[in-house]
């Protein structure tokens, strides 16, 4: 089993920065990859950024030059640098992570985990 726990979200005026951390717990073998996802009220989930363990990074045009993701694999954290913030940016963001959580020479088993979110609020 894998959990993941968000944290630093909070309510913001515009062009002010907040900082969301995410930690996994559990059974892991390797994290794959992280992400953050964010879902405003009234429209669907979609991806913020992501960052693979090699360090590879994608970012939704909405969010490039404003949003930095990194990964620390040694504390099993992803991070998400949030700034110059828009109301537009008003969502809850949700950390999610491709883990593999067991191998065995060929065998392996690999699964996608998501936090709870965590409310971010821009006032304009």
């Amino acid at each position: 089993q894998v959990q993941l726990a968000e944290s630093g979200g909070g309510l913001v005026q515009a062009g002010g920065s907040l900082r969301l951390s995410c930690v996994a717990s559990g059974s892991i073998y390797s994290i794959n990859s992280m992400s953050w996802h964010r879902q405003a009220v009234g429209k669907q989930r979609e991806l913020v950024a992501r960052v693979e363990r090699g360090g590879n990074t994608d970012y939704s045009d909405s969010v490039k030059g404003r949003f930095t993701i990194s990964l620390d694999i040694a504390k099993d954290n992803v991070y998400l640098q949030m700034n110059n913030l828009k109301p537009e940016d008003t969502a809850v963001y949700y950390c999610n992570a491709n883990i593999t959580v067991f191998r065995d020479g060929d065998d392996s088993l690999v699964g996608d985990f998501w936090g709870l979110g965590t409310q971010v609020i821009v006032s304009s």
